[in-house]
């Protein structure tokens, strides 16, 4: 495949797959994107006359088991990225999905059950992107016993004011999103990338505004939290807390605390800060040139399908993991009760 040209079709062509992942793969030499199947024939011929696509799909399973295609780039709500990526692995097609992996946690596994029977094909999720910048001295400073022993992990995330009379967000609907709850998954998914999973999830969680219309005009049920709380036992013997909310106006920007026996991490716009027991305030780390990550996507993509190196941002493995997480936290907060992991 190395010597080959790589096809791609993509289906589901919103804001994320039209400003990152089609310029990303159109840049690499050797890929072109051979057809494009979006929710209207025409936002699929706008798409493909802004990209240059030569071919546009009315029917998504036409566009996967077309002869010119050899990997498929998944760019549509939760809702429909296990039916999508199943059929394209099972048509011998190498899968790129959209975050979040799955509505829930069981469909997560037939994903990856999919890929365990094609294990020649590549199957990648997009990763969660905040944090790629500082992963790696994250993970070296733990490996190095900076934090001494790691013992608890504050994260924060929110912002913004709850707006009543918004309409309805895809992401709030249930019916297309699922388990996910805001952005949770992919802020786990960062964190578990520094320290493992967890074991064990106690989440409580609000929903502030019962009904919302949709694009139709429609009122329907919000069944999303609009704010969540989770507690979580890891694997490495800290506790985690995770707070994600549309709530909190005027909180500082996202950020995430590692306290330790010696030492504390703190991650907060980009940028990481830490500090140990002899210090008197946590002072920026410099993050070194050689570890110093970034958005490689795409490209990380085409070369393992060339051969070239093996995803890790991310494997169908750890996707898997946080939608574990992420329903089980919901499953937690409806039951009044903490839920064992994995599933």
């Amino acid at each position: 495949m190395s010597n080959q040209p790589i096809r791609v079709g993509v289906i589901g062509a919103g804001a994320n797959t039209t400003s990152r992942h089609i310029p990303g793969l159109q840049a690499i030499q050797g890929v072109e994107i051979v057809s494009v199947c979006n929710r209207s024939r025409q936002s699929s011929e706008r798409v493909a006359k802004e990209f240059g696509i030569p071919t546009v799909y009315e029917n998504w399973l036409d566009l996967i088991e077309a002869d010119d295609t050899d990997a498929i780039m998944i760019g549509t709500w939760p809702y429909m990225h296990a039916r999508l990526s199943i059929a394209a692995l099972n048509a011998d097609k190498h899968v790129l999905c959209e975050a979040r992996m799955a509505m829930n946690a069981t469909e997560a596994h037939e994903m990856l059950s999919a890929t365990q029977t094609n294990p020649h094909l590549v199957a990648q999720v997009v990763p969660s992107p905040m944090t790629l910048g500082v992963d790696k001295t994250i993970k070296r400073l733990l490996a190095e016993g900076y934090l001494g022993d790691l013992l608890a992990i504050e994260a924060r995330v929110g912002g913004t004011f709850l707006d009543p009379n918004a309409p309805m967000h895809w992401r709030q609907d249930f019916n297309l999103s699922g388990y996910n709850t805001m952005t949770m998954g992919i802020w786990y998914e960062a964190i578990m990338r520094w320290v493992g999973h967890a074991t064990r999830v106690t989440a409580f969680t609000k929903t502030f505004v019962k009904m919302r219309r949709n694009e139709e005009g429609e009122l329907k049920s919000v069944r999303v939290p609009e704010h969540i709380d989770v507690l979580a036992d890891m694997t490495c013997g800290a506790q985690l807390h995770l707070q994600v909310s549309s709530v909190t106006g005027l909180v500082d920007a996202p950020e995430v605390f590692l306290f330790g026996s010696k030492g504390t991490l703190r991650f907060n716009q980009n940028k990481l800060f830490g500090g140990q027991s002899s210090d008197k305030a946590l002072s920026e780390i410099t993050i070194p040139a050689d570890e110093q990550g970034g958005w490689r996507v795409e490209e990380e993509f085409v070369n393992a399908i060339r051969g070239e190196e093996n995803v890790t941002h991310t494997s169908f493995e750890d996707g898997v993991k946080y939608m574990e997480f992420t329903e089980a936290a919901l499953r937690s907060a409806a039951d009044g009760i903490a839920i064992n992991l994995p599933l």
